[in-house]
């Protein structure tokens, strides 16, 4: 059974950082994609950040010099860095998984808020 374990959120000051982790248990085969989404209240789910299967990596264009992916192949994990963050990058973060064969996934979500 896949099991996406996130962490990582958390309230944060504008200007702050915080570090999400995602590991992906129970994955079998290889991973096509891999990253982050967003959802904040009233809006649609936005990606943020993602590695893809032709090992680029796609980020949000309003993350872009702020937020930086990487990853553990060995661990099946990915980790969003987020510095300079803003009151606009409040909302629920989840992990997404897209393994080559088969549905993808998604974890639970790790609420993060910027705030003064």
């Amino acid at each position: 059974q896949v099991q996406l374990v996130e962490s990582g959120g958390g309230l944060v000051q504008p200007g702050g950082s915080l570090r999400l982790s995602c590991a992906a248990l129970g994955i079998t085969g290889s991973i096509s994609a891999m990253g982050w989404y967003r959802q904040a209240p009233g809006k649609q789910r936005e990606l943020v950040a993602r590695f893809n299967s032709g090992r680029t990596t796609n980020y949000a264009e309003s993350v872009k010099g702020r937020f930086t992916l990487s990853k553990d192949n060995a661990k099946n994990t990915v980790y969003l860095q987020m510095n300079q963050l803003k009151p606009e990058d409040t909302a629920v973060y989840k992990c997404n998984v897209l393994p080559y064969y088969g549905s993808d996934y998604w974890g639970q979500g790790t609420q993060v808020t910027v705030s003064s």
